[in-house]
């Protein structure tokens, strides 16, 4: 079978575009996730790392919680839980200039999900960080005068971070791909626009057409995800050999497991 004959339901109506534009939602959606389990996930590592007992219990919790519960059952979780008032206060919130899956109170839900588990298990990494480093970091810190806060904002997270950079890449790549999940809850990402294009024999407009098969679908939008993600991890290894030029060392890889170095 020929890989023209194969693909043929791509050239067909505006199938592909039909899809590209699905694959944009959830990259839309990645790119806000991201950006907001990166500050909750730092800011959760730094409650966790706090020299107040309560204060650190809680952060503790609240990480040991959400990363432990499957995403898609948090997601759903949310969909019913969430009232339909905030619904409605997020689509009056949202500007006019926000993407369109973003106008719809669904995304509350989907989004909220992502951020919750995704912020969980990245302040592991970012706290298993931190603690990789040798303590003679922070005495040295300390001995030229800084503060815990000092401290830990000029010497301790610059390093450490460096040190994260790999499975966090790794964790961020991970969500990129469980945007997918969001479909659950009725939002139309490329999944969602795939069984379209598949259920309507190829074309999502009217009907009819070229058949798509529905294996040969789902590996197209698998090949989009595997080109986001190797750029992802492209990006990762060059900051990488950038660190090691300007230091004129590797960072210290994280040999251990996970909850070897958080012990």
């Amino acid at each position: 079978m020929k890989f023209a004959t194969v693909f043929e339901w791509l050239t067909v109506g505006n199938n592909l575009r039909f899809i590209l534009e699905g694959f944009a939602i959830n990259l839309e959606i990645a790119v806000v996730a991201i950006i907001l389990s990166l500050v909750a996930g730092l800011a959760l590592a730094l409650l966790r790392l706090s020299r107040n007992r309560i204060v650190s219990t809680l952060a503790g919790l609240w990480i040991d919680l959400f990363r432990n519960l499957p995403l898609l059952l948090l997601i759903l979780f949310l969909f019913l839980w969430i009232p339909q008032s905030a619904r409605t206060a997020w689509e009056s919130a949202m500007p006019g200039w926000a993407p369109e899956a973003f106008q719809s109170g669904l995304m509350l839900a989907g989004l909220s999900g992502l951020v919750l588990y995704n912020s969980a298990v990245l302040a592991e990494i970012m706290r298993a960080g931190i603690l990789s480093l040798p303590r003679g970091q922070a005495e040295a810190a300390s001995a030229l005068g800084l503060n815990y806060r000092q401290a830990m904002r000029y010497v301790i997270l610059p390093q450490g971070l460096r040190r994260m950079v790999p499975a966090t890449v790794s964790q961020l790549i991970t969500l990129n791909k469980d945007t997918t999940l969001v479909s659950i809850i009725a939002i139309t990402e490329v999944m969602r626009r795939a069984r379209t294009v598949t259920a309507t024999s190829g074309n999502p407009f009217t009907g009819g057409g070229v058949d798509a098969p529905i294996l040969e679908v789902f590996l197209f939008v698998g090949l989009l995800f595997i080109i986001v993600n190797f750029s992802l991890s492209r990006i990762s290894r060059r900051l990488e050999v950038r660190e090691r030029s300007r230091t004129g060392a590797a960072p210290r890889p994280q040999v251990r497991g996970l909850e070897e170095q958080v012990a």
